[in-house]
């Protein structure tokens, strides 16, 4: 534990100085050069999404009839898309991580096309309804997986959320994609807090902490496990970022909130001060924390089990150090069924 301008900076758990074991051509995307083969033996069939940055496709690659997905990237920073494309490098391959198979560009505009594998999957989001307890097993550990695989890298995905997880329940494949607002960690280092959509945000980035790190992504996975189990999606559902906050605190307690900002010597927003009428829930009152079995009742009770809201409470923490790690949360009592057969 150190300060940093006054901040308090504490390292992760795992991992934390993996990108100082490598050379600066692994992580220094900003001096990479990108290899840009030709757009021509793809085809796009049909707009499937379109997010800030980019517009994604059906497409086939015309040499074989493959199936691919296009991502068409929208003009933004040459160092975001160059960041995007070094870690889809770093990552391919990897586990339950959608592979990069090409990066080609319009010779012309010079808009950059990523290549993907098609696959066929089933809105994430829309089976959280009908998922029973194995399947919730099943889907969250593919899922440790993903960051686990990254992390171990000195990565992390910054917006964990049901739309960027693919899954096809026939197979029960599960990819996580969108890795355009990845980055890599370094120790110490600041990091922009606009990342991570509003109902996923970790409170580090509503409090603008931004030394924050890994433990991002176990808060996103979290309140995504919450919204399964207890059958509410999204689970936090903030009408801004401080009424994000709010949600957050009804639950987890104000206590914890004001422990949390005076362990890392953290300065609250001046918003809050002009808004504090509307927002003295989180400075004034006292939220007394919420117990989880709160949250079950009769119709969802069996997906709610007590190995269940243990792992939950250890991943929904205001303290990222103290957050439950993807690598230490695989080995939680909750899987040990899913392990065995």
């Amino acid at each position: 534990m150190k300060q940093q301008q006054g901040v308090v900076v504490v390292q992760p758990k795992y991992y934390a100085t993996f990108n100082q074991t490598q050379p600066p051509s692994y992580w220094d995307y900003e001096n990479a050069k990108i290899e840009y083969g030709s757009e021509e033996p793809y085809e796009a069939i049909c707009k499937i999404g379109r997010g800030k940055y980019s517009e994604v496709f059906e497409g086939v690659d015309n040499r074989n009839g493959t199936k691919v997905v296009l991502k068409v990237l929208k003009p933004v920073k040459k160092r975001k898309i160059r960041r995007e494309i070094r870690i889809l490098q770093v990552l391919k391959g990897g586990t339950n991580i959608i592979d990069l198979c090409d990066v080609v560009r319009d010779e012309n505009l010079k808009i950059p096309t990523l290549i993907f594998p098609y696959m066929e999957n089933t809105d994430f989001r829309s089976m959280f309804p009908k998922l029973t307890d194995n399947d919730i097993k099943h889907y969250l550990f593919e899922l440790l997986k993903a960051l686990d695989y990254a992390h171990q890298r000195g990565i992390f995905h910054r917006d964990v959320k049901p739309q960027n997880i693919i899954v096809d329940p026939k197979t029960r494949t599960l990819k996580l994609i969108d890795w355009g607002l990845a980055e890599f960690y370094h120790p110490s280092q600041d990091y922009n807090v606009r990342v991570a959509s509003r109902y996923f945000k970790g409170p580090e980035l509503l409090v603008d902490y931004v030394y924050y790190d890994y433990s991002l992504d176990i808060w996103s996975t979290g309140a995504m496990f919450a919204s399964m189990i207890f059958k509410k999606e999204p689970f936090f559902q903030g009408n801004d970022n401080y009424d994000q906050l709010v949600k957050i605190a009804k639950v987890l307690g104000t206590d914890g909130l004001k422990q949390y900002i005076k362990k890392y010597n953290i300065k609250l927003d001046n918003a809050y001060n002009g808004l504090l009428l509307k927002y003295q829930l989180i400075i004034l009152i006292c939220y007394p924390k919420q117990d989880w079995l709160s949250f079950v009742n009769q119709d969802n009770a069996p997906l709610c089990s007590l190995d269940a809201i243990d792992l939950l409470s250890k991943m929904l923490l205001y303290d990222h150090a103290e957050r439950i790690t993807p690598k230490d949360a695989m080995l939680h009592q909750y899987f040990a069924e899913l392990k065995q057969n």
